[in-house]
């Protein structure tokens, strides 16, 4: 009776490993497809940041070693990955699925003079929008008016 326990348990163990291997088949693609999408963007990111470290090492008459550049270039990565991350919870924490400019210049808030410079950024942008956009917003604002009258 042992030996029958043992095979039904091995058997349900195959199979069981067998399903999970199935469904975490499309994570485990989508996990690899997120991971060479990340370490792209990490090269790209890596190969601005080589680039204008060079050029403004030319600026100043200076040679920036290649090690420094590297570490800069990592360093950016992971400021850019960490503000990315608490932008993120500021819009959850906001109850939206969409991160919107206030959640990155709230991720400056240790740093005032960078706070200050998103916030004028973000003024500029403000600035750009085309008209079109704001008829759209007065016309759903008057919707949601409507909706309140009745």
């Amino acid at each position: 009776m042992d030996m029958d326990m043992d095979m039904d348990m091995e058997t349900l163990a195959d199979d069981t490993d067998a399903a999970l291997a199935g469904d975490s088949g499309g994570e485990a693609e989508r996990y690899e497809a997120a991971e060479a999408e990340a370490e792209l963007l990490r090269d790209r990111l890596r190969l601005a940041v080589i680039s204008i470290a060079t050029a403004e090492g030319k600026k100043a008459g200076m040679t920036v070693a290649d090690p420094v550049v590297a570490c800069i270039a990592d360093l950016a990565y992971k400021s850019a990955e960490q503000l990315a991350k608490d932008a993120e919870l500021f819009a959850q924490h906001a109850g939206r699925k969409t991160i919107k400019m206030d959640d990155v210049i709230l991720t400056a808030h240790r740093n005032e003079h960078l706070m200050g410079l998103l916030r004028t950024f973000s003024q500029e942008l403000k600035g750009k929008e085309p008209a079109s956009s704001e008829r759209k917003r007065k016309k759903s604002s008057k919707k949601d008016e409507r909706v309140i009258d009745v």
